[in-house]
């Protein structure tokens, strides 16, 4: 099956699922060109905004808009008057009653994919998050780069989700084995039994509900020195500041536990990473080729002074 089946197949699937080939959607007699008008209404600043405002939101045609705002006119569900700024422009906005409207329809819609999302695990559900907002970004939606990100603790089940995710992307992005799986694997695990939250940390990186990222900050046989472990950012959270933010919370969280020093151990092919390293301090202190993962690679060691 080739991309253009694939996408066909999943746009078949998913227009069935929320009922888009019903005359109207749920719980509104509103169909779904006008649904999309309403809701556009509705987000607009105070005042209103124009057709052709609307219009290039939606790339929709002037004349069908036209017609769906004429029709909200006549409904009671909108009004439109001169703009103060420019007297040939009018602007829209939805009366009490159309924002009653919305609040209908808006509750409908979220309800409605509550009950689709409610039967699957939060595992399942990071993986949807991230494949809808991968498939934005890939299509050049930069809505879907848009959301704050934010650190938090680790919680049960990011474990097995992390070495999960590094093993896929270092498998598409690298060509790397399952043997990495390996080492992750023995690297956390270890991490998690023998944890020691006096001289140890980690971070989840999240951005709207889905983890974007990840970095751990563990102890070493020298209770001088500290190291920084498996760093991984999501594709679609790269170029924001993602790695930075996690790097740079773990090492004020290794001055904070009294460390002297944080080393940390990457390949050279790793080149996104190291330059996050690089511009946070570290510096390189050996290298060494080695075969691992499938691959002949530069192993390199970087250490910063926390002095």
């Amino acid at each position: 099956m080739t991309l253009t089946d694939e996408v066909r197949a999943f746009n078949r699937f998913y227009t069935r699922e929320i009922g888009l080939l019903n005359r109207s959607l749920p719980a509104t007699d509103l169909s779904l060109p006008e649904a999309r008008v309403l809701y556009e209404l509705a987000q607009a600043p105070e005042g209103g905004q124009t057709a052709a405002q609307i219009g290039r939101t939606l790339d929709m045609d002037k004349a069908h808009l036209s017609r769906v705002v004429a029709r909200f006119v006549t409904r009671g569900l909108a009004s439109s008057r001169v703009s103060p700024n420019h007297r040939k422009h009018r602007l829209i906005s939805l009366t009490d009653a159309g924002r009653k409207v919305f609040a209908g329809a808006e509750a409908a819609a979220r309800g409605q994919v509550d009950a689709l999302l409610e039967p699957i695990d939060p595992g399942g559900r990071n993986r949807i998050i991230e494949a809808m907002r991968d498939i934005r970004m890939a299509l050049r939606d930069r809505e879907a780069a848009d959301g704050e990100v934010s650190l938090r603790p680790l919680r049960p089940g990011d474990v097995g989700w992390i070495i999960h995710r590094q093993t896929v992307l270092y498998t598409q992005e690298y060509g790397w084995d399952w043997t990495y799986e390996g080492l992750a694997s023995r690297i956390l695990g270890a991490f998690v039994a023998e944890f020691d939250p006096a001289r140890e940390d980690g971070w989840v990186a999240e951005r709207r509900g889905a983890i974007v990222g990840s970095i751990f900050l563990m102890k070493s046989d020298d209770p001088r020195v500290a190291k920084l472990r498996l760093l991984y950012v999501e594709p679609s959270a790269r170029g924001g500041g993602v790695g930075r933010k996690l790097v740079d919370t773990c090492i004020a969280r290794a001055r904070e536990l009294g460390y002297r020093e944080l080393t940390l151990w990457t390949n050279d092919i790793l080149v996104a990473a190291r330059r996050i390293y690089q511009a946070a301090g570290f510096r390189l202190v050996n290298e060494e080729p080695h075969h691992s993962f499938g691959h002949d690679l530069l192993g390199q060691t970087w250490a910063l002074d926390l002095d």
